[in-house]
């Protein structure tokens, strides 16, 4: 078997590790394609925590490849996705809920071992089935997409409302294609000729280069302002796109350590609200349905698509220009 394995910080690198057993309550997983996140840039340059050694890929489609001791699960040859996130069930927040809060959270691809893999054993209750007809390249879309839902529940989108959304790649145009299927205006953000091409063909009605080109298509600002870049720049320059009483989401991922300021009499003299969306709580099914149904596209996100060799080399490089989403295929 092959697997893109990180052994520590800057140490990512294709090994032949023995094919993984799944054992009781586990099913073992024939990957089919598995999307590189910006996460898995983050973990390898250790900005993020996990355990090494481990394989990366938290977002990945295949089919049931064999079930493990008693397990109970879909059956051998079903399509299916890997909701990553493993909560115990047992803490404070699991039992209010919470469970993308959980105290002891784990989850494939960054604690144990993912799917950026020819094969990968995941507990069953992670797998979720999908139509035997769906792209594996868009299967590989249900994790990132549930991430952006959870943003768009925390966000509470309405019809008509103005949203801007930060940042041209996957989780800012997952979050455009989102707020305009709920109804709301979309202003998109980036500072790349190229994704705002693809944001306009996606949804968004405009599309900036910079948050004074933004303010000068809405003056008075949005109501809900997606940070998706997770770069400290953007957190910083969100407020200013929030409209007085509007709400900030922060979703995209900043390295673990990042500071940035901000003006607490600015959002407190506006009342604008800054909040969070953390992973997808629940909401996996849901993406994978709007997937499946055909109202959220992931096709043109799709920058290009490597094999298991080229992996580890496009991770620990930054995103070219124009790069959205960059597929593996183990096989």
């Amino acid at each position: 078997m092959r697997a893109v394995r990180l052994f520590g910080i800057d140490d990512l690198r294709l090994s032949a590790p023995p094919e993984p057993e799944p054992g009781p309550g586990e099913l073992l997983v024939r990957v089919e394609a598995a999307g590189i996140c910006g996460t898995d840039r983050h973990l390898a340059r250790g900005e993020f925590p996990c355990t090494p050694p481990v394989i990366l890929g938290h977002e990945f489609c295949g089919t049931v490849a064999a079930l493990g001791p008693g397990t109970a699960g879909p059956a051998v040859g079903t399509r299916v996705t890997c909701d990553p996130n493993i909560a115990c069930g047992a803490c404070p927040p699991c039992l209010a809920g919470r469970v993308n809060l959980c105290l002891n959270l784990r989850a494939v691809g960054i604690h144990r071992d993912g799917g950026f893999a020819d094969l990968a054993a995941i507990p069953a209750h992670r797998a979720l089935p999908l139509p035997a007809a769906m792209d594996p390249d868009h299967g590989a879309f249900c994790e990132p997409l549930a991430c952006c839902v959870h943003a768009l529940d925390v966000a509470a989108v309405r019809p008509g409302m103005r949203v801007a959304v930060l940042g041209g790649g996957v989780i800012g145009l997952l979050c455009q294609q989102l707020a305009r299927l709920g109804g709301a205006d979309v202003l998109t953000i980036t500072r790349q000729a190229a994704k705002r091409g693809v944001a306009l063909a996606t949804g968004a009605a405009h599309a900036a280069a910079t948050v004074e080109d933004a303010l000068a298509v809405w003056p008075f600002g949005a109501d809900v302002v997606l940070e998706c870049a997770g770069v400290a720049a953007t957190v910083r320059d969100a407020p200013r796109l929030a409209a007085r009483g509007g709400r900030v989401v922060i979703v995209g991922v900043l390295a673990q350590g990042a500071r940035v300021e901000i003006e607490p009499f600015d959002l407190l003299f506006r009342e604008v609200s800054l909040l969070t969306a953390f992973v997808n709580p629940f909401t996996q099914g849901r993406a994978a349905a709007l997937i499946a149904e055909g109202r959220v596209d992931p096709a043109p996100l799709i920058t290009r698509r490597v094999g298991l060799e080229e992996a580890a080399r496009v991770i620990a490089a930054n995103p070219g220009p124009g790069e959205i989403k960059v597929i593996v295929h183990p096989g």
